[in-house]
């Protein structure tokens, strides 16, 4: 299985529709399962999730890029807690609380919870009650947003 071809065939759809492509995950279980996550700053539409299926489901098949017996196509919206892992990301939704895990600590912790404030020279910027840390975009294991009510 190909990620970045599929990946390619689906950012050329996206820019069609006017979204972004923002991870594309193949999953293996009961079911062979291809999911897309796509956004726009907008928000996403059911509307939107279609056309981008009904295209890229044509454009792989015709490509023949997903192998192999049957398997299933899934649009999403990325969600409220929507993984973050481009530095654009980081800045897109500064403000915004977010969960940090690194690799290696920064300041004896590889867990930070806090506001996003943008990225300076690679490192992301959390405010962290009244203090802001310096977290490396290279050490970043695994960032998500966090759902506040």
């Amino acid at each position: 299985m190909d990620l970045a071809k599929i990946r390619e065939a689906a950012e050329r759809v996206a820019s069609s529709e006017g979204v972004e492509i923002v991870d594309v995950e193949w999953k293996v279980g009961r079911q062979r399962l291809l999911r897309v996550y796509i956004d726009k700053p907008q928000g996403i539409t059911h509307g939107d999730c279609q056309r981008v299926s009904e295209q890229l489901g044509v454009l792989l098949d015709v490509e023949d890029l997903v192998p192999g017996p049957r398997y299933v196509l899934e649009i999403s919206s990325p969600g409220l807690d929507r993984k973050l892992k481009k530095p654009a990301e980081f800045e897109r939704f500064a403000g915004r609380k977010a969960r940090i895990s690194l690799a290696e600590p920064v300041e004896n912790a590889s867990f930070y919870e806090g506001r996003l404030a943008g990225v300076v020279d690679g490192k992301v910027r959390l405010e962290l009650d009244g203090r802001t840390v310096l977290l490396p975009l290279d050490r970043i294991c695994k960032a998500s947003l966090v759902v506040e009510w």
